[in-house]
């Protein structure tokens, strides 16, 4: 690659605050047999699009000219785009801000604007996660991190609590340097801190099993036997990340994000989700990642995180739920348990 336009392309995103980023050819992805193959053996559950955006994942056919991807890592621990809806619950460490969606092409924006300013004959397009791109592996070959056995891409300072966004650029872009190593070595601290044993096998998730998809993916109610297993996850789960040595030095600078949150706050605003109508849900959470969830989805897991804490005071909410056509089953599982505790 062209040394002046490599110095050019990083002094530029330097210049836009961008300190984790590296380039890369585009081609068939490394990984691509691997996920195949585990499509094939359907680990996609109920999430079919997974399924029917393979070939595009294969063969790059979302912008045919390109030829490479300039490839950006975003840290969101602390949230670059904090929220002013504080939850109380627990909810994934990257959906306690705004969402992504939105504000990544806004700060990526100016600077596809100064590539073209710079280079005037080639195109530039951006892309974050809801792309059917293997992003993960395209940040890999890019040189950002190895695949960590809880299959997230991790750099050994800059943990793995980050966003991976791509611009796909017409730009002959090689990457010269080597490929990060895998640093997991033996240990197995995130398999073995899966509560529901979501990660089967080193880089093997089964989402059937895995608490972020039962509480934000799927469109169903989860199996009986797992829901005690999600404690108090409103939204997703951190737990294969936060036990990673990796990113333990990041976590230990901000204590203040696991402070005990009071039993009575978290009473109140899960009574809140409940006893909201569905789309003030969604308008409420519009702006947030937590509107892939919100309105029945966001009540059915309030419902299990109300059960597993014991929280016998929103027995009254729940009941009308048992009327519900998506959550009857859920709430007279509920109920049972509640009223239960609640006679002991």
């Amino acid at each position: 690659m062209n040394t002046t336009i490599k110095d050019s392309i990083s002094l530029l995103l330097q210049q836009h605050g961008v300190t984790h980023f590296g380039w890369t050819k585009l081609s068939r992805p490394l990984s691509m047999d691997m996920y195949a193959q585990w499509i094939h053996e359907n680990h996609q559950a109920d999430m079919d699009y997974l399924k029917s955006h393979l070939n595009q994942k294969e063969n790059s056919q979302l912008f045919k000219k390109a030829h490479s991807a300039i490839v950006f890592c975003i840290p969101y621990f602390p949230h670059p785009w904090p929220d002013d809806h504080k939850m109380s619950s627990t909810i994934a460490l990257y959906a306690q801000g705004k969402d992504y969606h939105h504000e990544i092409p806004k700060k990526i924006a100016p600077i596809i604007k100064d590539l073209k300013s710079h280079f005037m004959n080639d195109e530039f397009e951006l892309y974050t996660d809801s792309a059917p791109i293997l992003e993960r592996d395209l940040a890999y070959r890019a040189g950002l991190g190895w695949i960590g056995k809880n299959t997230c891409l991790i750099h050994p300072k800059r943990g793995s609590l980050f966003f991976i966004a791509e611009i796909y650029t017409t730009l002959e872009l090689e990457n010269e340097n080597p490929w990060s190593p895998d640093f997991c070595g033996s240990c197995n601290k995130c398999i073995e801190a899966c509560p529901t044993q979501a990660l089967t096998a080193p880089r093997k998730l089964e989402p059937n099993k895995c608490i972020s998809y039962w509480t934000i993916e799927s469109k169903n109610v989860a199996p009986e036997t797992l829901r005690p297993y999600f404690k108090d996850w409103l939204f997703g789960c951190d737990i294969c990340q936060t036990v990673c040595p990796w990113n333990q030095k990041h976590l230990k600078q901000r204590v203040t994000a696991f402070e005990e949150v009071l039993r009575e706050e978290k009473i109140k605003e899960l009574h809140w989700i409940l006893t909201s109508s569905r789309k003030s849900l969604f308008r409420f959470f519009a702006n947030t990642p937590l509107a892939r969830a919100a309105g029945w989805k966001l009540q059915r897991n309030a419902i299990v995180v109300a059960t597993n804490q014991s929280y016998g005071e929103l027995i009254p909410v729940i009941q009308p739920f048992i009327k519900d056509e998506k959550l009857s089953e859920l709430a007279n599982w509920s109920l049972s348990i509640l009223k239960s505790d609640s006679s002991l």
